[in-house]
């Protein structure tokens, strides 16, 4: 009688570590970073324990403890200390993701910096784009974020990434980086974001769900489709999107897997604020042991095929991989 021997693989870390088919690294990471315009210094979110947002003051020491801990890049997302219902502060020259974009390249020119491109944070009733007769008008939020990403791309910013599932934006941001001459600036489009139910702590965070009424439905994703998202992410290819993104990551592993199948383009996963509060929360209850939870829930994101993983993890995951980071 023969069978197979598949303990032989196993039975030392040296032999598993060998036979390792995915690893993951900090290069792997990014960091997602709340600045908020009112602050005068970070506030943690209590909904996402370990997480703040922070101040254009202090933010300077999050950018340096990134680097130090070897995070190639961060995704920024404001909260302006002024609302309307256009967002006006998205594109200010002067705002507050203007700034700190500035102030990150004069830090870490090197780092790289994506900025979130969204008007959910900047309007007063919290939605993704501009709103008319009680109805999401597409073209003119096309145009208000072709005007957010040139503003950006010109505080300097590596790659924009927008995130609010709207018909045709990346084309038309695109066409706007490009008539303004940022050709090397890189597009991360949201191609396959979900309404999902687990975004309720990025909504405290990004303080987008204050004043909202309503659903996002209408241009975020049906949380049963499968088949759509090869389409979504299709045409933001067809587009000009340098890399194309699921969101949310640990849900949606069939997604992130079928895409891979389908493209060779770049792919990102969101690990959101759900995910991650959730398993902070099991550790303070005492139920996960949080570095497996951490590194499991990581490797089944990459496992399935995604190249970058958008992670409240990205600072914990690098102290992990160097203990001598640790404190």
């Amino acid at each position: 009688m023969t069978y197979s021997q598949f303990h032989r693989y196993r039975h030392t870390q040296s032999l598993r570590d060998l036979f390792q088919e995915k690893t993951l690294t900090v290069n792997d990471v990014i960091l997602p970073i709340f600045i908020h315009e009112s602050l005068t210094q970070k506030k943690e979110i209590a909904s996402l324990p370990g997480m703040f947002q922070w101040s254009l003051a202090d933010l300077s020491d999050e950018i340096k403890s990134a680097v130090d801990l070897g995070i190639k890049a961060v995704i920024l997302f404001g909260i302006p200390s002024k609302k309307d219902d256009i967002g006006s502060e998205a594109d200010n020259p002067n705002g507050i993701i203007q700034k700190a974009i500035t102030l990150i390249k004069s830090i870490a020119p090197h780092l790289v910096v994506i900025a979130d491109t969204c008007l959910c944070e900047y309007t007063s009733h919290g939605h993704c784009g501009i709103q008319k007769d009680g109805h999401l008008d597409n073209p003119k939020t096309l145009t208000r974020l072709a005007s957010i990403a040139v503003s950006y791309a010109n505080a300097g910013a590596d790659m924009i990434a927008p995130s609010g599932m709207m018909d045709g934006m990346v084309l038309a941001i695109r066409e706007a980086l490009d008539h303004h001459h940022y050709h090397r600036v890189s597009i991360m489009s949201y191609s396959v974001k979900y309404a999902s139910g687990l975004y309720g702590p990025f909504r405290d965070a990004a303080g987008s769900g204050d004043n909202f009424k309503g659903n996002r439905n209408h241009h975020q994703m049906n949380i049963t489709q499968s088949r759509e998202a090869i389409l979504e992410a299709e045409a933001d290819i067809q587009e000009g999107a340098d890399i194309i993104m699921v969101k949310p990551a640990g849900t949606y592993l069939d997604i992130i897997c079928k895409l891979r199948d389908r493209f060779n383009h770049p792919i990102a996963a969101y690990q959101v604020s759900g995910e991650y509060s959730m398993l902070k929360a099991a550790v303070k209850a005492g139920i996960l042991d949080e570095e497996k939870a951490m590194i499991e829930s990581l490797a089944a994101i990459k496992r399935a095929g995604a190249d970058l993983i958008i992670t409240y993890y990205a600072k914990q995951l690098a102290k992990y991989l160097s203990p001598t980071l640790q404190t």
